[in-house]
């Protein structure tokens, strides 16, 4: 399928990256004067922005003024032929640009159109401005981020922005999907508000049944302990004794048998209900050995748990580098570029590992397959 991306910074590119690492076509429309204002974002190699060669993977980039009569007619050529537009500008701009998906399906029906906004495309804060950090914040996600007593704190990744890309990614798939048995197109609206919102699981269970509002716990899980990380005496493992044989196999491991008799801490709800005194007797022993003895110890106990890595150690991870997780595409410029892997694995159809994200315009020649002449190409870039 073909896709044509009217997308900047991170929700938009993100979802057409999924889609073109699947193996679809994606053209993306940029602005003759600077294109995705991610290209302005370091660090920098040969004076090519490593962020948008990441994001920007697998695509081609032509440059169009959709201001302009010329460049709104061969955007719309292109959408003739295309499968899928999208687009996470603010709203109400595609339709001042005369290129909304009401204009795109007069001339393309099958047009399956998908756009990502802050706050949707109606309702009370349709027409505000909307970036991660809002969304994150109205969301509720900061308000249960972090730790009690300190300041609000949002995810360290721009969640709401990568969870929306992905719904996009989902409902275009779905979309193609139910193209083929009914033969017709239609509109997608995705939302970083309600992508954050989504997240709610345990937060809505325990509201809409008792009113409860949830807080910050730190690492701590809402409704499961010990679920969380402890301390070790070299700094923080995780741990994950939340079902009665993980429970009882952690004690054991860690010489923590007594626990299990302790009328405190027999069921789920008990050690949830006395969690902060459970954590202080863990940490008694947890405190006494390293992060590698107590990973070491509680893996071999078959319980799950995990250190906390940074990102240096992620990207050096041994288990990541044995399943080939990352890989280098090579860039007209900047040479080789390293890429964060698909975690999508399928057998027959693997994730395509093609080029960088590209220079501005470097595609510009699919101008000329649309019936522009020389003239008219030189009017379209001057703009």
């Amino acid at each position: 399928m073909t896709v044509l991306e009217l997308g900047v910074f991170m929700a938009g590119p993100y979802a057409t990256m999924q889609l073109a690492d699947l193996g679809a076509r994606v053209i993306k429309i940029e602005n003759p004067t600077g294109g995705d204002q991610t290209r302005t974002t370091g660090p920098f190699v040969e004076g090519e922005s490593t962020p948008f060669m990441l994001l920007n993977r697998n695509k081609e980039s032509v440059t169009l003024d959709l201001k302009s009569d010329i460049g709104r007619e061969a955007f719309m050529r292109l959408a003739e032929t295309a499968d899928v537009v999208v687009e996470n500008m603010r709203p109400g701009v595609m339709p001042r640009l005369g290129v909304a998906y009401e204009d795109v399906r007069e001339r393309n029906p099958g047009i399956i159109y998908a756009s990502a906004s802050g706050w949707g495309q109606d309702g009370p804060l349709a027409e505000h401005a909307g970036l991660d950090i809002m969304a994150q914040a109205r969301s509720g996600l900061m308000s249960i981020t972090g730790h009690p007593d300190m300041p609000p704190a949002k995810v360290g990744v721009p969640i709401c922005d990568l969870t929306s890309a992905m719904y996009v990614a989902l409902a275009l798939t779905s979309a193609l999907y139910e193209r083929n048995r009914s033969g017709e197109g239609q509109y997608i609206d995705v939302s970083l508000f309600e992508s954050g919102v989504s997240y709610a699981v345990w937060e809505a269970a325990a509201y809409f049944v008792d009113g409860k509002v949830g807080g910050p716990n730190g690492s701590a899980h809402q409704n499961q302990a010990p679920y969380q990380a402890v301390h070790s005496s070299d700094g923080f493992v995780t741990i994950g004794a939340n079902t009665p044989r993980n429970w009882e196999r952690f004690c054991h491991a860690l010489g923590l048998g007594s626990l299990l008799e302790d009328e405190r801490f027999q069921e789920s709800y008990d050690r949830l209900t006395h969690r902060d005194a459970l954590i202080a007797i863990i940490e008694e022993t947890t405190r006494l050995k390293t992060t590698a003895e107590i990973v070491e110890v509680l893996n071999g106990a078959g319980v799950p748990c995990a250190p906390i890595s940074n990102y240096g150690q992620v990207f050096t991870d041994d288990h990541l580098n044995s399943r080939d997780f990352f890989w280098d595409s090579e860039h007209p410029v900047a040479g080789t570029v390293r890429q964060i892997g698909s975690p999508m694995r399928l057998s027959r159809t693997p994730a395509r590992r093609g080029p960088a994200g590209p220079p501005l315009g470097a595609d510009n020649s699919l101008l000329d397959e649309l019936g522009f002449s020389n003239a008219e190409l030189t009017e379209l870039k001057s703009h």
